[in-house]
């Protein structure tokens, strides 16, 4: 239901950007890279799963959201002077560390673990300008989002014990809310030159956290979900519009 409002709302999006008058109302291409912080502020930084049953061995796992990276292909469309619609293609990674800690046996253990996935990103963008060349802007919107399979990793302690942790994807494709505010320089005959912050808020879970304990035969399960809401710095560039001088098309019989 969500995957159908999300495409539902592209082509009412794209169909009404199609309607309105374009003269001398611009569009751009443009690329971006931006490195992924972790959000304490609008998610959990850090999560911590332990066990609860006196019966079994008594163990916790925890995961660390670090630094991250996106990059890809962004696309202004412009409604008005002002306004336009942002969109376009991202791969993102995110990156983290996890810890487990058998405190009966002294054994902690330490590994790392990345997540991949992409997004296509719908954003109303508003440009404020501040002189010829430099306009702040600001941006609210929606991403659908892809994430195309689980990861995993595996690490062994001292003696029999094993550790594998797994990220589980429940649900390949997914919803998240975006914002993002910054400046942009803009030089007519060399492109837009865009810094500025971002946050991406998952309405579901990125995956599940799964961490196996086994030892000489013994196994423990550990569950827990990872949201993986963000900050981040934008870097954008955008192309240049290059006007060819003369007629862009030969006129024919019919006019």
């Amino acid at each position: 239901m969500k995957i159908t409002l999300i495409i539902s709302f592209l082509i009412i999006t794209f169909f009404s950007i199609s309607q309105i008058e374009k003269k001398n109302i611009q569009s751009f291409f443009g690329i971006q890279i931006k490195p992924i912080l972790p959000a304490k502020y609008i998610g959990k930084k850090n999560y911590i799963f332990s066990t609860n049953n006196s019966d079994s061995i008594q163990y916790s796992s925890s995961i660390n959201q670090k630094t991250g990276y996106s990059f890809g292909g962004t696309v202004r469309a412009g409604i008005t002077k002002l306004i336009a619609i942002e969109t376009g293609i991202n791969f993102y990674q995110r990156n983290f560390n996890l810890n487990v800690d058998v405190p009966d046996s002294n054994i902690s253990v330490q590994n790392d673990i990345s997540f991949i996935n992409y997004d296509i990103p719908i954003n109303a963008l508003f440009y404020i300008p501040l002189s010829t060349n430099i306009y702040m802007n600001a941006s609210l919107g929606a991403a659908l989002t892809m994430k195309p399979t689980r990861v995993g990793v595996s690490t062994k302690a001292m003696g029999s014990n094993e550790f594998h942790h797994t990220g589980i994807v429940n649900n390949k494709f997914g919803i998240a809310l975006n914002g993002n505010m910054g400046f942009e320089y803009r030089i007519k005959k060399i492109g837009i030159f865009y810094l500025g912050v971002s946050a991406q808020i998952p309405i579901d879970p990125i995956f599940n956290l799964q961490t196996l304990y086994k030892h000489e035969g013994y196994r423990s399960y550990l569950y827990g979900d990872v949201n993986g809401s963000y900050f981040a710095v934008d870097l954008k560039y955008f192309l240049p519009i290059i006007n060819n001088k003369g007629k862009q098309f030969l006129e024919g019989p019919m006019k």
